[in-house]
């Protein structure tokens, strides 16, 4: 029976590209683990292990494929679902050379150490109640030290496989996201924390409990350097922003208000300390800018003066409403009211997260997948993909979604199992 193309095509790709894709011995120089950036805190804990002790006793992967979607490309990697242990497949993956350290952006749900089974009924998905037929998508079951340690030992290797340009964000809750704060200043430094995101999970709740209503989660947002991927998001505004914001009308008819031209700090030599229209900037401040640059505002009629002879600059709300107004830490972004899957988050808050840490093309990686969300956001935005999950019923989920996905992209489902190879433990030790 003859082949055809594509059968050709896939068991050429098969040969060169899949079984190749994960590394049966480790070429990662695992060295470099140790050199992260480190805060002056640290976060102590029974159970607290060294990186060298964590990647010595991590179990070589064997990867099986399940089977693959889409028209598979001869010179490009296809999107990956790995079903299996999370900190065994990232070990794999840092041995990748395709993704090591290419990587642009991390987005995690991990369990939140809330002590419960999270079930799914066959007419419904529930965190709340359940029943005796449903079936077990996962139990968060760690808790205290053994919870951080989980997380951590994830964490490591998550920041190495991102490129220097990249970021990770990490949702929590309130009970236990501070801890997990430490950790991420640890392991990323104090410096590359960005923000503490505040998403509005769900509606107002009046549970009888000494204590105010918990409406929201935390997500930490963090960068592997400086320079860092940054699409600014900018929302609409409404008419009540335009008037609360621009509560001056001039003579045109146009909305405005002004901002300082002057700020904290003097400048003892530059442009910016130095007098214009007869003034020096006030006491302790400088110019935002310079004389020349001031001195063309005033020409086009953009600098208004205040009740105390200071300089302010004109900001019309026609200019700022064409842009939006600049994306703020907090997010009324709800949850599904019917999920597919227990902890489901909203479609709309991963394409916020991917369109402002990531490029087109860029890999997208979420090592707690659940339902798929982060994967198929990061479809439908054209970026790569790399999901894993230990859950049955997740993988299930996440394959339902995709196949919803007109034209999706190519990819590969893998079954990832650990061996116990000795003489693998013993060759990560010596390194």
């Amino acid at each position: 029976m003859k082949r055809t193309k594509l059968q050709k095509e896939r068991s050429l790709y098969s040969k060169n590209k899949i079984v190749r894709f994960f590394s049966n011995d480790p070429v990662y120089n695992y060295s470099s683990l140790g050199k992260y950036s480190k805060s002056d805190l640290a976060l102590a804990y029974n159970g607290k292990r060294d990186i060298h002790s964590i990647i010595s006793e991590i179990p070589r992967a064997t990867f099986k494929e399940i089977t693959s979607y889409g028209q598979i490309e001869l010179h490009t990697h296809p999107n990956i679902l790995i079903e299996g242990n999370n900190l065994t497949a990232l070990d794999a993956l840092l041995n990748n050379s395709d993704v090591s350290g290419n990587v642009r952006l991390v987005y995690i749900d991990p369990p939140f150490s809330t002590n419960q089974e999270y079930r799914i009924g066959s007419d419904r998905t529930s965190t709340v109640s359940s029943s005796n037929g449903d079936i077990l998508a996962y139990s968060d079951n760690l808790s205290g030290s053994e919870y951080l340690e989980f997380l951590r030992e994830r964490i490591i290797l998550l920041r190495e496989l991102l490129s220097e340009d990249g970021s990770m964000y990490l949702h929590s809750d309130y009970k236990i996201g501070h801890y997990v704060k430490i950790i991420m200043d640890e392991i990323f430094g104090a410096s590359n924390f960005i923000n503490d995101i505040t998403r509005i999970k769900c509606n107002p709740k009046n549970f009888s409990r000494k204590g105010y209503g918990n409406i929201k989660d935390m997500i930490l947002f963090y960068s592997k350097t400086r320079n860092f991927i940054w699409n600014e998001p900018r929302v609409e505004m409404s008419e009540e922003d335009i008037i609360g914001l621009f509560p001056k009308i001039g003579k045109d008819g146009r909305r405005y208000t002004t901002n300082p031209l002057h700020a904290p700090g003097e400048t003892k030599n530059g442009a910016t300390g130095e007098k214009w229209n007869g003034l020096f900037p006030p006491a302790g401040r400088h110019w935002r800018v310079g004389p020349k640059e001031l001195s063309r505002l005033e020409r086009l009629g953009l600098i208004e003066w205040s009740k105390t002879g200071n300089p302010r600059k004109k900001i019309f709300a026609d200019e700022v409403f064409q842009r939006g107004k600049k994306l703020q830490d907090v997010w009324e972004l709800k949850d599904p009211p019917y999920p597919i899957y227990p902890t489901e988050k909203n479609l709309e808050l991963l394409k916020r997260i991917i369109t402002a840490s990531s490029n087109v093309g860029d890999i997208v990686l979420d090592c707690f997948a659940g339902s798929g969300t982060t994967l198929v956001a990061a479809e439908e935005l054209k970026r790569k993909w790399i999901g894993i999950d230990e859950s049955r019923a997740a993988i299930t989920a996440i394959l339902k979604q995709l196949q919803k996905i007109e034209n999706v992209t190519s990819y590969v489902h893998y079954k990832c199992t650990a061996s116990t190879a000795s003489h693998y433990l013993k060759s990560r030790k010596k390194q």
